[in-house]
């Protein structure tokens, strides 16, 4: 299981569990497809900025196979 540092590795259509802004102290983890990219650089070190298809916004914490 591939975590989301690396833009490369996240792909819309992929299904990502994703940490929200404000569940960054607990790490509660939501499960979605990716609808958009929102980071710009080639990698991140808290995981790619993601828009998922139900609108939620969170760093990519592992890619789903």
């Amino acid at each position: 299981m591939a975590d989301g540092r690396n833009r490369s590795d996240v792909k819309v259509g992929l299904e990502v569990e994703v940490v929200q802004k404000h569940h960054q102290r607990s790490g509660e983890l939501t499960e979605g497809i990716v609808k958009k990219l929102l980071t710009k650089s080639a990698n991140h070190p808290h995981g790619i900025k993601v828009m998922l298809d139900s609108g939620i916004v969170g760093r990519v914490k592992n890619i789903l196979e």
